[in-house]
């Protein structure tokens, strides 16, 4: 499983051609090495705020991987799940869209939601 995802952005010419010459400076290795350095920046500097957002919301934050054997210990138990996280949330392809349907009432998810197709097609109506 990879823990990176590939994003596109779109830049104006003169704010890449600044990008390439610090490359060219030797300050960056590339420009990907740029602009994942500016990304963490930003995000450290807006640490404060992220910790709040954080626990206002109650996200749990990381990689999330939920299999069938999970989901029919949730059902077992006659509970169903609401799953708030930021990261990588995951099914796995043994979970069928029934056993979905019957153990998540709800998820909010900023960063990635992985699962089979039919998976998150039943449980359109429940992500936030």
């Amino acid at each position: 499983m990879s823990e990176t995802e590939k994003i596109t952005i779109n830049m104006s010419v003169v704010d890449l051609g600044k990008i390439d010459l610090l490359v060219q400076e030797g300050l960056y290795s590339n420009r990907t090495d740029f602009i994942r350095t500016a990304i963490r920046n930003q995000i450290k500097s807006n640490e404060f705020e992220l910790q709040q957002s954080v626990r206002r919301h109650s996200f749990g934050i990381g990689v999330f991987y939920f299999n069938r054997a999970d989901l029919e210990a949730v059902k077992a138990e006659g509970k169903m799940l609401t799953i708030t996280a930021v990261g990588l949330l995951q099914f796995s392809d043994d979970v069928s869209p029934e056993l979905a349907a019957e153990t998540i009432e709800r998820i909010r998810i900023r960063g990635v939601f992985r699962a089979p197709e039919v998976v998150k097609q039943v449980l359109s109506d429940r992500i936030e």
